[in-house]
């Protein structure tokens, strides 16, 4: 699919790790609002988010050079977006997680409860941003926009509330039908960003290389993309419009769905990789 691929570790982290953030907050809002009674299964369903993080995590060590060295990442933290993103992601993990472990074991007071999922959902969204930064390098011109920020982004709003509904399923409580609105946007979103942009690499080159040139079949694969986001969307809204809840199978096959389109469309921007005076393909 592309020169995008040999980039997967980094693929899988970046795609799992937004639905994941995503998929707290909405699954932490369901336990906010929710009945007192539908807590515990909240928080069971929950386990999910974390074992996704974990293959996540697990990804991103397989991109190392020597993955037994992982902590030298973390050398130049507050200096380094790498090092940032990194930290950001581990203190994620193991807030969210520990919330979850005393949550599931029943040993945490309420409003400790409260405040400590608030802090790990807000943590979520500043992970997000820290691996925004990552790729924000003034020399790779394809990078260096607000197309990478804004990408990012709606992962976690395509792929959170779509993985948050189905948990949220599993543990026998209705998902709102405002996160459903929220992946429709985010969904309208992504496909203007993916026709501007498409539309702005004709302008993007350095010396001996024209960005539109590193993926010739940029705009099938987006477009591949798109459908399976507009499938994967539409496995939620079909059942919201003929008013029956929504199974879990399909949640189930929506979410996979749309990971798929977002790995699609993860691969195709490690393949505009490119830097000022060289071309860099995979």
């Amino acid at each position: 699919m592309g020169s995008g691929w040999h980039e997967w570790p980094l693929v899988i982290f970046t795609v799992l790790g937004q639905c994941v953030a995503g998929g707290l907050i909405v699954t932490g809002f369901a336990w906010y609002a929710g009945p007192h009674d539908a807590r515990p299964r909240i928080v069971r369903a929950m386990f999910f988010l974390w074992l996704l993080m974990a293959v996540a995590f697990l990804a991103s060590v397989m991109h190392l050079g020597s993955p037994l060295r992982a902590f030298n990442s973390l050398n130049r933290l507050g200096h380094s977006p790498l090092s940032n993103e990194i930290a950001s992601g581990s203190l994620f993990f193991a807030v969210g997680g520990l919330w979850w472990l005393t949550a599931v074991l029943g040993k945490l007071p309420e409003t400790v409860g409260k405040i400590w999922l608030a802090v790990a959902m807000a943590l979520g969204a500043v992970f997000i941003f820290a691996m925004t930064r990552v790729y924000q390098i003034d020399t790779v011109p394809t990078w260096h926009n607000g197309y990478t920020t804004l990408g990012f982004f709606m992962t976690a709003l395509l792929g959170g509330p779509l993985l948050g509904a189905l948990l949220l399923t599993l543990a026998d409580v209705t998902p709102h039908r405002v996160s459903a609105a929220v992946c429709v946007l985010a969904f309208l979103i992504s496909l203007a960003a993916a026709l501007m942009q498409s539309a702005s690499l004709a302008g993007i080159h350095s010396s001996v290389q024209q960005a539109s040139a590193l993926l010739p079949d940029y705009g099938l694969w987006q477009a591949w993309r798109m459908v399976l986001l507009a499938l994967g969307i539409g496995c939620w809204l079909c059942p919201l419009v003929r008013r029956v809840p929504p199974r879990a199978w399909g949640l189930a096959l929506g979410f996979v769905l749309v990971l798929m389109g977002e790995l699609i469309g993860r691969g195709l921007f490690y393949g505009l990789h490119m830097t000022v005076g060289m071309a860099i393909a995979g």
